[in-house]
């Protein structure tokens, strides 16, 4: 969370959502180990699938809970109607720990450096 206010912070820009919706995961058993951008799939990395974006791209998802992560945009998706974006299993437990769909909000970060994510 101190990364997400720094960059804020940095920006000196209030962020706007890109998309409001429901949330969902994906794993390697469900989707298959490659993604649309070529990269494999790791359910411990924070990655997701959006319809549309840069891969390489970083967003900020904020759950009705209150809890955040920032991840990295590696695939295409969800192919679920009324679903906004597809989170890894990491990314997804990090906003809760027990569910599997959430209401979110997305922030485009842009491309930051990466943490090994």
């Amino acid at each position: 969370m101190i990364e997400v206010i720094a960059l804020v912070l940095l920006c000196q820009q209030p962020l706007q959502p890109v998309a409001e919706g429901i949330a969902s995961y994906y794993t390697v058993a469900s989707s298959g180990s490659v993604t649309a951008s070529g990269e494999l799939l790791q359910d411990h990395k924070f990655t997701c699938a959006l319809p549309k974006g840069d891969f390489g791209a970083h967003y900020l998802v904020v759950a009705e809970n209150g809890r955040s992560v920032i991840v990295r945009h590696t695939d295409s998706g969800p192919y679920v109607s009324a679903r906004v974006i597809d989170l890894s299993l990491a990314a997804m437990r990090q906003l809760d720990p027990k569910n599997g769909l959430l209401k979110v909000k997305i922030y485009r970060m842009g491309h930051v450096p990466s943490s090994g994510t």
